[in-house]
C-alpha cells in the first residue's frame, strides 16, 4: 500500500481565550503548547512565562544579546539577580546538565547547534521531542538585531547552565 503524506500550511493565528493577542505566523503552531506550559508551571515559572510572552506579543526589542532580553524578562517578572537560583553551572565544553531538572520558565544556557555551535540562552517552555532533546524555547536573536523574541525549537543536548526564578534555598 502506498502511503500519502499531506502538509497543510496556514498563515492564520490561533487565538486562545484570556490572551491579550494571538501569535504571529510561525508562533501560532505552538500556541496551545505555550498555554499548557504556562498553566502547568510553578507560580514563579508561570510569572516568567507570562511576562516574556507579553514581551513577544508587543514585539519588544531589547538592544543587545539574548542574555539582555532574557534578563529583562526575568527582572520584569520580579526575579532580578538576587531572586534567581542557579541549579546547574558549568562551561560550554561541559559537563552538561541533567535535562530532567528542567521546568517551564527555567533560563538555560546551551550550545546552539543550529547556528554555528555558539553559546545561546533561552527560556525553557516544553519538550517537543524529549528523546531527541528537542525543546520549545523562547529566545532572542541577539547580535544587536532589531527583531523581537521568538518561540523556536532547539536541540538543548548540551545545556551547561540552568537558572530558576526564586531565591536561594
Amino acid at each position: 500500500m502506498k502511503r500519502r503524506h499531506f502538509l497543510i500550511l496556514s498563515c492564520s493565528a490561533l487565538s486562545l481565550p484570556g490572551w491579550t493577542r494571538s501569535f504571529r505566523n510561525g508562533e501560532a503552531r505552538y500556541a496551545a503548547l505555550i498555554k499548557s506550559a504556562e498553566s502547568g508551571a510553578t507560580p514563579r515559572g508561570r510569572q516568567v512565562l507570562r511576562t516574556a510572552r507579553r514581551m513577544v506579543e508587543r514585539r519588544e526589542i531589547i538592544r543587545g544579546s539574548c542574555w539582555n532580553w532574557l534578563d529583562t524578562a526575568y527582572r520584569r517578572a520580579g526575579y532580578g539577580p538576587g531572586k534567581r537560583r542557579v541549579l546547574f553551572r558549568s562551561r560550554k565544553a561541559g559537563p552538561y546538565a541533567d535535562l530532567n531538572l528542567l521546568q517551564p520558565g527555567d533560563w538555560i544556557f546551551h550550545v546552539n547547534h543550529s547556528y554555528g555551535n555558539i553559546e545561546h540562552s533561552g527560556i525553557f517552555i516544553a519538550w517537543l521531542d524529549r528523546r531527541r532533546h528537542r525543546a520549545l524555547m523562547l529566545s532572542y536573536g541577539g547580535e544587536n538585531r532589531r527583531q523581537p523574541g521568538r518561540y523556536r525549537s532547539y536541540d538543548i543536548t548540551h545545556t551547561y547552565q540552568i537558572i530558576r526564578p526564586g531565591g536561594k534555598r
